[in-house]
C-alpha cells in the first residue's frame, strides 16, 4: 500500500514528543515519520526513505543492521519488540534511544516509537559506577583502616593513642556498614516484579522475627495478627522489616520488648505493619532528613543511612513507611498494597 493510499502517518503525530515512524519490514526502510523522529535522527523524512538502517546505526555498538531487520520481521509477525539502540545522527553525534516496534493494523507496516534516553542512560551508567565504588572500594579501604587501627590499639602502651585508635577503628567500621546499606538500596531499586511473591503478611513477618529472635534471645518480640491479609514482597521487605525490628532491639535496655501488629490501615485499607518499642525517641532530624525535598546539611544529615534504606526498600514495593515519635517510645508504620489471596489451585 502506498502512502498516497492512506497508509502514512496523520498530521496529529507531529504534535507528539515521541518519535514515530512507519517501516517497511521487507526492506527495513522508513516509509513515513513524524517531526520528532526527524529531529532525533537529524534527517528529513524524504532523506530517511533513501537510507539503510546501517547509515544511522553507531558502528561502535553491538546492535547492527541485521539485528534491527530481524526485530522488524518479528514485529511484523505480531511479536512486539523493545530494545535500546545507539544511533548516529546526521551530524555524527552518537545518542542512545529506546525503540518499541509493533505490528500496524494494515498488516503491511511496522510502527516504530523512538525516545531519546541519552541523558537517562548516561546517568544510569554513572550511578552504576557510583554504586560499585561504594560497594567495593569504600568497603575494602575501610576494612584496611579498621585493621590497622586495631593493631595500633592492641600494641600501644599509650592510653591516649589507644583511645584515638579505637575511634578510628569504630568510625571505619561504621563507614563500611554504610557501604553495605547503600548496596541494599541499589538491590531494592533494581529488582524486577519476577523476584516477588505473594505471601500472607503475618507469615512474612514471623519469618523475619524468627531469625531475629535467635540472634537476640534476650529480646521479647511479639506478633499480633489482627486480620489475615496478603502482600507481594521480595528481599527488600525482609531487609526493611528486619532493620526496623533490630533497631528496636539494639536501642532498648537489657530486656528489650518489641510489639508488632498486622492488619488493615483504618484510613486506606492498606496492609499496616506496626512496630512499637519503648526506647528513647528517634532523633527528629533523622526523620526530617527523610523528606523528599529536605535539604541535607552537616547538621541535619543524621547518623547513617539505615532509615533511608528502610524507606526506599518499602517504596520499591509500592508502599510507604512512617516514623512516629511518642512519649513512651517509637512506632514504625509500614504500609503495603493488599493483594488478593493466591488461588490454591
Amino acid at each position: 500500500m502506498s502512502l498516497e493510499e492512506g497508509s502514512g502517518l496523520s498530521a496529529e503525530y507531529d504534535a507528539l514528543q515521541t518519535g514515530i515512524a512507519l517501516y517497511d519490514p521487507s526492506e527495513a526502510t522508513v516509509m513515513d515519520a513524524n517531526e520528532r523522529f526527524e529531529s532525533i535522527l537529524g534527517y528529513s523524512v524524504d532523506r530517511l526513505r533513501t537510507l539503510s538502517v546501517d547509515r544511522y546505526t553507531a558502528n561502535t555498538g553491538a546492535f547492527a543492521e541485521p539485528d534491527f531487520e530481524e526485530r522488524l520481521r518479528a514485529a511484523a509477525a505480531g511479536e512486539p519488540q523493545q530494545f535500546k539502540w545507539r544511533i548516529k545522527r546526521a551530524d555524527g553525534t552518537l545518542i542512545w534511544v529506546r525503540v518499541n516496534l509493533s505490528q500496524r493494523t494494515d498488516g503491511e507496516t511496522v510502527l516504530a516509537e523512538m525516545r531519546d534516553i541519552t541523558d537517562y542512560y548516561t546517568a544510569s551508567r554513572r550511578e552504576t559506577l557510583f554504586w560499585r565504588i561504594l560497594r567495593h572500594n569504600l568497603r575494602n579501604e575501610t576494612s584496611v583502616i579498621a585493621g590497622h587501627a586495631g593493631t595500633i590499639r592492641s600494641t600501644t602502651e599509650c592510653a591516649e593513642i589507644r583511645r584515638s585508635a579505637a575511634v578510628i577503628e569504630s568510625t571505619a567500621v561504621e563507614l563500611g556498614d554504610i557501604a553495605s546499606e547503600v548496596k541494599q538500596i541499589q538491590r531494592a531499586t533494581t529488582r524486577s516484579e519476577s523476584d516477588r511473591s505473594t505471601v500472607e503478611a503475618s507469615a512474612a513477618v514471623e519469618a523475619v522475627v524468627t531469625d531475629l529472635s535467635e540472634a537476640y534471645p534476650e529480646a521479647e518480640i511479639t506478633v499480633e495478627r489482627r486480620r489475615q491479609m496478603w502482600i507481594r514482597v521480595d528481599e527488600a521487605f525482609e531487609h526493611a522489616l528486619g532493620h526496623a525490628v533490630e533497631n528496636a532491639v539494639v536501642h532498648g535496655d537489657d530486656s528489650p520488648r518489641v510489639e508488632i501488629s498486622i492488619g488493615p490501615s483504618p484510613n486506606t485499607g492498606r496492609v499496616e505493619i506496626r512496630i512499637a518499642d519503648r526506647n528513647p525517641q528517634i532523633p527528629e532530624m533523622e526523620i526530617e532528613a527523610l523528606g523528599e525535598f529536605a535539604e541535607v546539611t552537616s547538621t541535619t544529615h543524621g547518623t547513617g543511612v539505615g532509615l533511608f534504606v528502610m524507606k526506599w526498600c518499602i517504596e520499591s514495593l509500592g508502599g510507604e513507611i512512617e516514623f512516629e515519635r511518642r512519649d513512651d517510645g517509637n512506632v514504625v508504620h509500614i504500609y503495603l498494597p493488599p493483594e488478593p489471596e493466591p488461588s490454591s489451585a
